[in-house]
């Protein structure tokens, strides 16, 4: 078991802050940050930006220059060994002459996965493995489901009264929030590699579900804003082809039967078709996670009515729910939450765990995990 010193831990949590900055712009890659020190000192940090430019362990290495050699490096994840976009990093510690690297967690990708540590072992580099990994994993989530499950962390986010209505029956919604409330949903936007709806949203609501912050309002982006993907679940393609959701970034049109009219329509329209038949006509929920996740998506946050987000929930497909609560009442013929089958017994009621909770102006945020 290694032990590691309070010094380990400061610059460690140096390395995962420098990582937080690429919170929303290094899809489809992971958050990496690294911190090079030498005699007490830190000599360089680095920390990766966007996917196909320098991972963190080279903009560190190039601040710290030849005063890398017999330094220590501290990174969140494992150096990569593997030629992808950029070379490995692992040959580049080898060549700067470093002696010892702690690396947070072992890479989840298999390209990747203990070969950066053999890599740097073999060149008499002392390696250690494990400071601060749930840090590490918990700002890599994502990826790390994705890697490991094939998947991506699912992200349900809603707005509701305190009774738990999400509009009223008219469908009228704007705004249940307030503006807090609202900027902190294009920040979990942001962070998202993609955006899930459903037809009932794109057809009540039209909906553009991108984000609308720039750079500067971002507390980590130094450049502009990415637009995640956006995915519409649409069984029988009744998407409008100009539909304000097509415009902008790519758009995913999941249905259950191929109509080659309509999906020619939607077609020139920019979106791109998947044709991923479940049951009862519905569209494959886990087949379509798959799709995601090989399209580079870690992240999926769900804004949706409460048929789909209820299915997600009902599939066991959702990891997180981001709840904003406004105080007031809409009363019990507004619209719910979820459409969700009750229990057979309380036995059986769907258990979650609060994570985090604070107030938005006078909204509150609550964050659930499944349990």
């Amino acid at each position: 078991m290694n032990i590691f010193s309070a010094d380990d831990h400061a610059y460690m949590a140096r390395a995962l802050q420098l990582a937080a900055r690429g919170l929303y712009s290094t899809s489809p890659n992971p958050r990496v940050g690294c911190v090079i020190v030498k005699d007490g000192k830190i000599i360089g940090e680095g920390w990766h930006r966007k996917a196909g430019e320098p991972h963190a362990e080279i903009h560190a290495l190039m601040e710290a220059g030849m005063a890398a050699l017999g330094s220590t490096v501290y990174v969140t994840l494992e150096p990569c060994s593997h030629h992808g976009r950029t070379p490995p990093c692992a040959d580049a510690l080898v060549g700067a002459g470093v002696a010892k690297v702690i690396a947070a967690a072992q890479d989840p990708n298999p390209n990747v996965s203990g070969n950066g540590i053999a890599r740097l072992k073999a060149a008499g580099i002392a390696v250690e493995c494990g400071l601060m990994e749930a840090q590490a994993r918990e700002l890599n989530e994502g990826f790390f489901k994705r890697m490991l499950l094939g998947h991506p962390l699912v992200r349900i986010k809603t707005a509701s009264s305190l009774d738990g209505r999400t509009a009223l029956s008219s469908g009228e919604s704007k705004w249940i929030t307030g503006e807090a409330a609202r900027h902190d949903v294009h920040k979990l936007r942001a962070r998202s590699c993609a955006i899930l709806t459903g037809i009932e949203t794109v057809l009540a609501d039209n909906p553009q579900m991108n984000v609308r912050l720039d750079a500067a309002r971002l507390s980590n982006a130094t450049e502009t804003v990415r637009q995640p993907i956006k995915v519409i679940v649409d069984s029988s393609l009744r998407t409008p082809p100009d539909a304000a959701i097509l415009q902008g970034a790519k758009t995913l049109i999941a249905c259950a039967a191929p109509n080659a009219k309509k999906a020619a329509a939607l077609e020139a329209a920019g979106a791109e078709i998947l044709c991923l038949p479940g049951a009862d006509g519905r569209v494959d929920l886990n087949a379509l996670l798959s799709r995601l996740a090989q399209k580079g998506v870690n992240e999926l946050m769900t804004e949706a009515g409460p048929r789909l987000n209820g299915a997600l929930i009902a599939a066991g497909l959702a990891d997180e729910w981001v709840q904003y609560v406004a105080p007031c009442l809409l009363g019990s013929a507004a619209r719910p939450l979820f459409e969700l089958d009750e229990p057979a017994s309380m036995q059986e009621r769907l258990n979650w765990k609060l994570a985090d909770q604070r107030m938005l102006g006078a909204d509150l945020r609550l964050t659930w995990r499944k349990t």
